[in-house]
């Protein structure tokens, strides 16, 4: 292991983060387990990307397949590429009508946030101030931004909208939601005085990054209304909560408003590069008329064969109603776990996407280092978690769709030996 670590560095350049306080060497996977050299099963809980499970037999197939036939860059006529967009477009309602494909989220982000500062003539982009949403110098300048923020003019943060920890204490559900709406005016107001104006809110639609709080009801619905007044568009990221994860196809469905752009990628290959950025067809063409935009490994024949194996799964299976059901049983699991634990400060999220805040038990303050005890010890379990959220005291549950009941049957066992332990 050490000398797979140093030739690692050597080779990536040291940095490169590696997972857990003794990272894993792992070799295999299938299904929702990963396998190391010696043969030990670890249940995966965090990857998104294996949506239909590690080595899905239907999904290599199909990649095998059409690598094995054709393969060509987007610029022939191939009936599955565009099989393959039409039926992505009518998975969401009648706004989404076309799709440009991509190879990651960070650059399917970017394609929406140039599309709505192209269909708006503005440039301002608004975000929340504990969000990720990828890499590159645009979709970057985003990450967990401070509000009132002066580096870039063009861009403002609210403060994600939450009840765990509101903005202040002592409002109602209604009056917390006003607080926050507040914000996000004072955003628009300031976007408008410097001459930017709003070109798009930009929104992981459950707020995963952020620790998927508990949205105080009626926010998203009403700052799309007072986003659209201000003549911007809403962009759902839905990299995180999309394809199933919630129980619902997309995010925003669970968390009540209606995107101009919706942004799709990790899950949609089940490994292979693919992402999307869907929009009407107005919107779309006009940003097609506006740039040479195109990437040679997207809207590829292997990609759609891959994304149509992935749909054929997901619908196949009907794993939009097994991740309703397994991930209310493992919520309610832990929920019950809540009172018997003073680590346990809130357990939320949707679907199986679930967060437990790990707090302080004397003034339930963030505890990182104990999320992170949790985190690790839960590994030597053989169960993979991380320790996420806008403090990093989240232990983040995120397995692949086709994860059981008998699977969270067995974490919550490990679950309870891991506090018991770090309890004594």
């Amino acid at each position: 292991m050490a000398d797979l670590r140093a030739r690692r560095d050597a080779a990536l350049g040291a940095g490169a983060p590696l997972f857990y306080e003794q990272p894993l060497h792992l070799v295999r996977g299938e299904g929702v387990n990963l396998f190391d050299p010696d043969g030990r099963r670890y249940v995966d809980m965090y990857n998104n990307v294996p949506c239909v499970g590690h080595a899905n037999p239907r999904v290599a197939d199909a990649m095998a397949r059409q690598q094995g036939t054709l393969n060509v860059h987007s610029r022939y006529l191939h009936e599955g590429v565009v099989t393959f967009a039409e039926r992505l477009a009518a998975l969401h309602g009648p706004q989404i009508e076309s799709v440009i494909l991509s190879c990651s989220g960070t650059e399917a982000i970017e394609v929406a946030l140039r599309m709505a500062r192209f269909a708006t003539g503005k440039n301002g982009i608004i975000c929340t101030n504990a969000t990720y949403h990828g890499n590159s110098e645009l979709v970057g300048s985003l990450t967990r931004l401070p509000e009132n923020a002066n580096a870039n003019p063009a861009v403002q943060s609210i403060p994600f909208p939450e009840k765990y920890r509101p903005l202040a204490d002592g409002l109602s559900e209604a009056e917390l939601c006003d607080a926050y709406i507040d914000r996000l005016k004072r955003a628009i107001a300031r976007l408008d005085s410097s001459g930017e104006g709003v070109a798009a809110f930009i929104v992981c639609s459950i707020l995963a990054n952020e620790g998927l709080p508990d949205i105080p009801a009626g926010f998203m619905e009403r700052a799309t209304a007072i986003v659209h007044e201000a003549g911007g568009l809403v962009i759902a990221d839905e990299v995180q909560a999309g394809y199933a994860r919630t129980g619902s196809w997309w995010g925003y469905e669970v968390t009540g408003f209606v995107p101009d752009i919706v942004v799709t990628g990790k899950p949609m290959g089940n490994g292979l590069p693919l992402a999307a950025t869907a929009a009407s067809r107005s919107l779309v063409e006009n940003f097609r008329a506006r740039t040479r935009h195109f990437n040679t490994f997207a809207s590829s024949p292997l990609q759609a064969a891959v994304g149509m194996a992935v749909l054929d799964e997901i619908e196949g299976r009907d794993l939009r109603a097994s991740v309703t059901a397994v991930g209310a049983a493992l919520k309610a699991g832990l929920e019950q776990r809540k009172g018997a634990s003073e680590a346990i400060g809130d357990v939320r999220g949707h679907g199986l996407f679930i967060g437990v805040e790990i707090v302080a038990p004397a003034d339930h303050a963030p505890a990182v280092d104990q999320a992170k005890r949790i985190v690790n010890r839960l590994k030597d379990k053989g169960f993979l978690t991380s320790n996420a959220g806008a403090f990093s005291n989240i232990v983040k549950i995120r397995p692949p769709l086709v994860f059981s009941h008998e699977n969270a049957a067995e974490f919550l066992v490990a679950w309870d030996e891991t506090i018991a332990e770090l309890s004594a």
